[in-house]
């Protein structure tokens, strides 16, 4: 018997049970870490902005289960595999070196052997319920994402994430297909607007961690072309990401709620843009950073909800 407001040792000691609970809780949160679940509901939320703008409403359900389940899976499968190729580079990064498999709590051949699971289930998973376009697109976003970006690219050019952002601007095309079978102008335009949108979101980014990557080896471009030549070429993708905004109006799939949003959301883009050249420091290379996210998926609710489901 312990006295109020003591713990007894006994009390404090876990069952076998309890303690192999912890355990698999533990390690099914390393997994899930794995996988980028961030990443993974953004590149889902562009998925079905192609898929519910192509059928103009709420797609076919076998469609629809394949592009939120199987490219849930493609999306994490690429993510566990990014881990696997980049284990290096995490360990020697003071934001990544606490990543399951620089921390030493999955090896790395299991983060291998999962994301090619979950690569060929998606791939499967597109094939069965969609059709075989749909299933190649989120394959080859996988292999580009992997093999062009993360091997090749990143350690070798500051423009790494211009042509690497190819990658992350295919799910709208994938969704498009899955409920079409083929890929038309206003699925393209998604894809631009995310690949034009990825270069100030991650440069911004890169401003924040540009002696980390310095540390790393990895060229990012205020690493290699500095602060200020960053900044101006974040503004200009950033107007050129707001130009596709409004040019995606015009194939005339979404109405005047969603330019009204894309003409706000865009200005407050370019303000922040501004205000980064004239001042550079991180507070605002953090805000910026921080709205490009809101600003892509409040983009991409106003594609589903004006061009799908109010059509």
């Amino acid at each position: 018997m312990a006295w109020p407001g003591h713990t007894s040792k006994t009390a404090c000691r876990r069952t076998p049970v309890q303690a192999a609970s912890v355990a698999v809780r533990r390690l099914l949160s390393d997994y899930l870490a794995l996988t980028k679940p961030n990443i993974v509901v953004l590149l889902l939320l562009t998925a079905l902005a192609g898929a519910v703008l192509a059928a103009r409403g709420l797609p076919p359900a076998a469609a629809l289960a394949a592009v939120l389940i199987g490219g849930a899976m493609a999306a994490g499968g690429a993510g566990a595999l990014n881990h696997y190729l980049e284990r290096d580079l995490d360990s020697a990064m003071s934001r990544t070196r606490h990543r399951p498999l620089p921390g030493q709590r999955i090896p790395p051949g299991h983060a291998l052997l999962f994301g090619l699971a979950l690569n060929l289930g998606a791939f499967l998973l597109f094939a069965t319920l969609a059709n075989l376009l749909s299933a190649a697109l989120a394959l080859a976003g996988a292999l580009f994402y992997l093999l062009v970006y993360t091997h090749w690219l990143k350690r070798s050019t500051p423009q790494n994430i211009v042509i690497g952002g190819a990658a992350g601007a295919l799910p709208p095309l994938v969704g498009w297909a899955a409920v079409m079978g083929g890929v038309e102008l206003p699925a393209i335009y998604l894809f631009a607007i995310i690949f034009f949108w990825t270069p100030p979101h991650f440069w911004a980014l890169a401003l924040l961690l540009r002696d980390d990557y310095a540390r790393a080896g990895v060229p990012m471009l205020p690493v290699v072309q500095g602060e200020h030549a960053t900044a101006w070429q974040i503004l200009l993708y950033s107007l050129v990401v707001v130009a596709l905004t409004v040019l995606l109006f015009t194939t005339r799939r979404v109405g005047w709620l969603y330019l009204a949003l894309a003409l706000a959301l865009g200005a407050l883009f370019i303000i922040y843009a501004v205000q980064l050249l004239r001042d550079i420091r991180p507070a605002r290379a953090r805000r910026l950073y921080k709205y490009s996210l809101l600003y892509l998926a409040l983009i991409f609710v106003a594609v589903i909800v004006d061009g799908g489901l109010i059509a």
